[in-house]
């Protein structure tokens, strides 16, 4: 069953009561923005496309992740390597979360070790500025 969040979020045109609440408040800032507006290609094995969550007037790329399963992390760093000119951030629900059981690295940390910039539960006003 999904929760009131979730369901509330997808009648808005979302995936996510983060995607949303990030939504909210760059229009309570007046920021214009495109969400998941372009597609960006890369290769594994086979083209497949990515679609990031939002991209900003500066051309920085959000992606809100709740959860930033291996998957998430592989395909990203495949697209980092692949498209190093694209500006890619990460906001999360929890940044301090663990990888997984058992693991002493959180999102946040993945981040910082593989070069992207990260934000917990809404994008800085200083991306905004850039």
């Amino acid at each position: 069953m999904k929760s009131p969040t979730r369901a509330r979020a997808l009648k808005a045109g979302y995936r996510s009561g983060l995607e949303e609440d990030v939504s909210n408040e760059l229009k309570s800032k007046g920021v214009s923005f495109g969400y998941e507006s372009i597609k960006i290609e890369w290769v594994d094995h086979k083209v497949r496309k990515y679609t990031p969550d939002f991209i900003l007037p500066n051309g920085i790329i959000v992606e809100t992740k709740g959860r930033f399963v291996a998957a998430d992390r592989r395909k990203h760093l495949e697209i980092k390597k692949q498209h190093p000119e694209m500006d890619i951030r990460f906001v999360f629900s929890n940044a301090n979360n663990k990888l997984n059981k058992g693991s002493k690295t959180t999102y946040a940390k993945w981040c910082e070790q593989k070069g992207f910039l990260w934000a917990e539960k809404s994008i800085p006003q200083f991306w905004l500025d850039e």
